[in-house]
């Protein structure tokens, strides 16, 4: 392994990351990189390096953990959102992260989910009812950056009132900008207004509290369960990780299948895949490449490497997804792929909570395009589609397709 950090940046790693990461998993399975904010990082890549990782008790996630090193280039959201919305759950370790997980994973549980799938068809159903009767469309635009949200709204039990004032670019801050950056000024204002927005939202649901999640948290605070910063962090995770990785996820499954259309025809003309095929393409293409922060307490040994404590240990889960030592032919869809036991929402104790929701969200979303929109394709060529630039997803901002017409 080279004692000079691979750069992890680029449109063309953006673009198509795969390459890079074979020749990473076929190397070694941890590889010291560097993010274009300067941050260095330890990555996994193999699959069972990955699950191993991800159940490493040694590995803690919450920031005080990581060195001077670390937060020189990392701790980049500007105080005082820093302190008062990065407590979340990505960012806990027990005993604080059991006790949080545990007030939202009853509002995210597989069967409560299933018995709002009417409703979740009856939301896309309206935002195709919107769209053109023919391409071209960007679909992003017209759908996925809007199906995700007015989802987790009803979920969360986010009021339509406010649910109608929140800005789909405050999902975007979550993606760093430097203090050097020259978008810098415009993301803290972005920060400032979320922030403020956090604020409406619980002091509307203390005002007019009700059986849902959003009223949960607050109560939490208000009887001692959790601090003013663990509420507000926990909303801010819910707005923005709830929805944005989503679209994203929606936004990698189709520049999959509209890149190869024999799949698309499979799944439009046999809609009992749907399930299976969701799966595959979570596994294809994630929407979460890389997981966020793990750290250290003392310099310790990882897979035959050793990693200086408080350095961040980050696992490619895409890579994971793609090693052919666990899946054959990783690189092919393949919707009959039986087990498939893929790593996107994660593994261990930070397994995605959402993650039955975000199942049942790409079903909907997918099966109602396909469905309503015969002859979808691409508008333009996809050489051109850019992707985003996110440090740690994936995904396309813009998707212009055209159709036959909207059924």
């Amino acid at each position: 392994m080279s004692d000079t950090p691979l750069r992890l940046s680029g449109e063309a790693y953006k673009t198509d990351p795969y390459p890079l990461y074979d020749d990473l998993r076929a190397a070694c399975p941890v590889h010291q990189v560097e993010f274009p904010s300067g941050v260095h990082a330890w990555l996994v890549t193999g699959y069972d390096a990955a699950l191993a990782t991800l159940t490493d008790r040694r590995l803690g996630k919450n920031h005080s953990r990581g060195n001077d090193r670390w937060r020189a280039r990392a701790s980049i959201m500007p105080e005082p959102q820093h302190s008062q919305l990065q407590v979340h759950l990505l960012h806990q370790d027990a005993p604080r992260h059991t006790i949080m997980r545990k007030l939202v994973l009853d509002w995210f549980a597989p069967a409560r989910v299933e018995r709002m799938r009417r409703r979740f068809e009856s939301l896309a159903d309206d935002l195709v009812d919107a769209l053109p009767s023919r391409g071209p469309v960007d679909i992003i635009d017209g759908f996925a950056a809007h199906f995700p949200f007015r989802v987790l709204a009803e979920v969360i039990g986010l009021p339509r009132p406010l649910a109608g004032q929140f800005r789909r670019e405050w999902g975007k801050v979550v993606q760093p900008v430097g203090p050097h950056d020259p978008g810098r000024p415009r993301y803290e204002a972005l920060l400032h207004g979320l922030q403020t927005y956090i604020a409406e939202v619980t002091a509307s649901k203390r005002g007019e509290p009700g059986d849902d999640l959003l009223s949960t948290l607050v109560e939490a605070h208000d009887t001692g369960v959790l601090t003013r910063e663990e509420l507000d962090s926990m909303v801010f995770q819910l707005l923005v990780a709830g929805q944005e990785p989503v679209t994203n996820q929606i936004s990698t499954a189709l520049m999959a299948l509209l890149r190869r259309p024999e799949r698309l025809t499979e799944l439009r003309d046999d809609p009992g895949l749907l399930q299976s095929a969701v799966e595959e393409l979570l596994r294809f293409d994630s929407a979460f490449e890389l997981t966020t922060w793990r750290f250290f307490a003392e310099d310790s040994e990882l897979h035959g490497t050793e990693v200086p404590a408080g350095d961040s240990v980050i696992v490619s889960l895409c890579a994971a997804n793609r090693d052919p030592r666990r899946f054959d032919n990783p690189d092919e869809l393949d919707f009959t792929r039986s087990p498939n036991p893929h790593l996107a929402f994660g593994h261990g104790p930070h397994f995605c909570p959402g993650a039955a929701l975000a199942r049942v969200e790409l079903q909907t979303a997918l099966g109602t395009l396909l469905r309503r929109l015969p002859g979808l394709r691409f508008a333009i060529d996809p050489e051109d589609i850019t992707w985003i630039r996110a440090v740690l997803g994936r995904g396309v901002n813009t998707l212009p397709v055209t159709y036959d017409r909207r059924i």
